[in-house]
C-alpha cells in the first residue's frame, strides 16, 4: 500500500504506478467522493448525465436503419480490429 503525505497547500502527490494503472496525466480532473470513512477519487465525467430521450433526436442518421445482426457484425469487426494483437 503507497501512502502519500498531505503538503501545506493542501496537497498530495499520487504515485505514478497508481497514475500508470489509471491512465491518468497531467491536467485530469477528479472529483473527491467522501466515503464517511475516507476520500474516494474518480475521474470526473467528461459529460453531464443524460437520458436518451434528451439526446436522441441530434443522432440524425438518413440511410438503411441497422439490423441487430449488422450491429453484432460491427462490433465484433471492432473488436477484432482493437484486439488484433491478443488473438
Amino acid at each position: 500500500m503507497d501512502s502519500v503525505k498531505l503538503s501545506s497547500k493542501g496537497q498530495v502527490i499520487i504515485p505514478k504506478p497508481i497514475r500508470d494503472a489509471y491512465h491518468w496525466d497531467t491536467g485530469q480532473e477528479l472529483t473527491l467522493i467522501d466515503t464517511g470513512s475516507g476520500i474516494l477519487l474518480q475521474p470526473k465525467a467528461p459529460f453531464v448525465e443524460s437520458a436518451l430521450d434528451e439526446v436522441a433526436g441530434c443522432l440524425l442518421y438518413t440511410g438503411r436503419p441497422k439490423s441487430i445482426a449488422d450491429m453484432d457484425k460491427a462490433v465484433a469487426e471492432g473488436l477484432k480490429a482493437q484486439f488484433h494483437d491478443c488473438g
